[in-house]
Parts: structure tokens; C-alpha cells; sequence
């Protein structure tokens, strides 16, 4: 049973504001590509080729100008609205129809991941068919976060959100992998004070019937969050880093496609070709040549 991939890229961007007033904030450049080209690329990376895109009334139209039917890249997309924010949770409720009992996986598409062995996390993640899969950071300010509890074995045994008294400093970030449960899961949540269905409740829902793991991501593990004019700049900085000094981009699409074998050297070639010279473009043809 193959598993759906969906991108969360709703929401008003209100802490961005006014840059994103009049687009979505997963359409924003982090240095040389759109935000949500990092999320997109982590659940290529899982090995998942079937994604949802759920965005506003307002901007899906530009999501589906930019990723198309994911055809070129050897994927299927799909696109989905979230008339007003619902939660995270309500995402999964969104795209039932969709995710057809299905295992899913769910990433925000403001996350950016990077590091070394990421993709064999991710592909032994996915190749789990049972239970519910968060993964969980070592932050500063766990406050700020859904924070993971422990016992002395170092199973999660509970998942406080915001707590002012966090039992530990590892926050969920904003991936999830669920079995076939998440729909009939959902079903159960109730709206929080804040009138959305959270996605740590979820969560917790599977941790209540021995059905929830974490996967620790470690320090040589990066992720970040875009929320904010300074966090967006940050990602920004951390990605001009590492490609300035390697040669190599981070979260290319065409990459990504063409190294997991779902496009050829002669269609990465044509890829590039409709970028030019540019940079980009530059990097995709680099690629093609050392192909041939």
C-alpha cells in the first residue's frame, strides 16, 4: 500500500505581513527557490510521488502555476482548499476523498529539513505501515513548541502543547506519518479553544492506543521554521551557506527526481533548458552533462 503525501500551505501569513498580504507565504523565496520546494522535496525524498497541496481559495491557483500535475517530475499532484484555518488536523479531514484509507504523510509547508542521512530516515519512516511517526528536535525554548515526554526507557509518553513546564527539550516539528487510522482518528477531535483541530491531539489519540513513535532527529540535523521576517531570513543565510560552499543546491526538485530514477538525464536536460541560463537552470544542465 503506497502512501499519499499532503503539503499544509494554507493560513494567512499574518506574521509575515505585508509581504504576505497579497501571496502565500510557502510562495516566498528562501535564497534561490519557493518555500514550499523544501517540503515538497522531504517527502520526495520518503519516496512518496502522489501529493495533495492544500492551500487558501486565494492562492492555490498560483500553487498549481508553479508545481503543474507533477508530471514533469515524475510525480502526481493533486490541489485542495482550506476555505478558512481549521488546524492542521482538519487537513487530513480535507483530503479523506483523497487519502481513499491510505497511509499518509502530512508536512507544513514552512519546514525546512536538511542533513546528512536524511532520506534513509525518511524512507524507513515510510516503509512502516503501522501507527503514527512524529519526529522530534532538541530546541532552546521548548515552550514555544509541542513538546514530546519521555520515561526512563525513553518511549514518549505524553505530548504537551506550549507547555509553560516542558518535560523535556525535544519539540514536534511539522512532519507526521500516519497509518490508515488518521482519518477515522480525526473524526474523534474536538475543536480547541482556539476553535481549530489540533494536530497534537491526533497525536496524542495514537499515543493513547500504543500506536505512536519519534524519531529523534540529532545535531547534525537542521530544521527550521519560516514563520517570522528573522526565521525566514535565517533559512535564507543557512541555505546560501551550504550551496555556496559545496556546489550543491538543497531541495531541487528536478534533483530529487532525477536521483530516485523517476525522470531521465534527457528530461532533467529539458528542465533546465526552460530556465536558461540562470543559475538554476545552469545547475539542473550541470547535472544532465555529468549524466550523459
Amino acid at each position: 500500500m503506497s502512501r499519499k503525501g499532503i503539503i499544509l500551505a494554507g493560513g494567512t501569513g499574518s506574521r509575515l505581513w505585508p509581504a504576505t498580504q497579497v501571496v502565500s507565504k510557502q510562495l516566498l523565496p528562501v535564497y534561490d527557490k519557493p518555500l514550499v520546494y523544501y517540503p515538497l522535496t522531504v517527502l520526495m525524498l520518503a519516496g512518496i510521488r502522489e501529493i495533495m497541496v492544500i492551500s487558501t481559495p486565494r492562492d492555490l491557483p498560483a500553487f498549481k502555476a508553479l508545481l503543474g500535475d507533477g508530471s514533469k517530475w515524475g510525480m502526481k499532484f493533486d490541489y485542495a482548499e482550506q476555505a478558512t484555518p481549521g488546524g492542521i488536523a482538519q487537513a487530513l479531514l480535507l483530503a479523506e476523498e483523497y487519502i481513499n484509507g491510505e497511509p499518509v504523510a502530512l508536512i507544513l509547508g514552512d519546514n525546512i529539513y536538511y542533513g546528512r542521512g536524511l532520506s534513509s530516515i525518511l524512507q524507513r519512516v515510510n516503509a512502516s505501515t503501522k501507527g503514527a511517526t512524529v519526529f522530534g528536535y532538541f530546541v532552546r525554548d521548548p515552550e514555544r513548541y509541542g513538546v514530546i515526554e519521555f520515561d526512563k526507557r525513553g518511549r514518549a509518553v505524553g505530548i504537551e502543547e506550549k507547555p509553560t513546564a516542558p518535560k523535556s527539550p525535544y519539540a514536534v516539528t511539522g512532519l507526521y506519518f500516519f497509518d490508515e487510522r488518521a482519518i477515522p482518528f480525526a473524526k474523534t477531535l474536538r475543536p480547541s479553544a482556539r476553535g481549530e483541530l489540533e494536530i497534537t491531539d491526533l497525536n496524542r489519540e495514537y499515543l493513547k492506543h500504543g500506536l505512536l513513535d519519534v524519531e529523534l532527529l540529532g545535531r547534525g540535523m537542521a530544521w527550521l521554521d519560516t514563520g517570522t521576517p528573522e526565521s525566514l531570513l535565517q533559512a535564507a543565510n543557512f541555505v546560501e551557506t551550504i550551496e555556496a560552499r559545496q556546489g550543491l543546491k538543497i531541495a531541487v526538485p528536478e534533483e530529487v527526481a532525477y536521483r530516485l530514477g523517476w525522470i531521465d538525464t534527457q528530461q532533467l536536460a529539458a528542465l533546465a533548458q526552460e530556465f536558461g541560463a540562470n543559475a538554476y537552470g545552469t545547475y539542473l544542465a550541470r547535472l544532465a552533462a555529468e549524466g550523459q
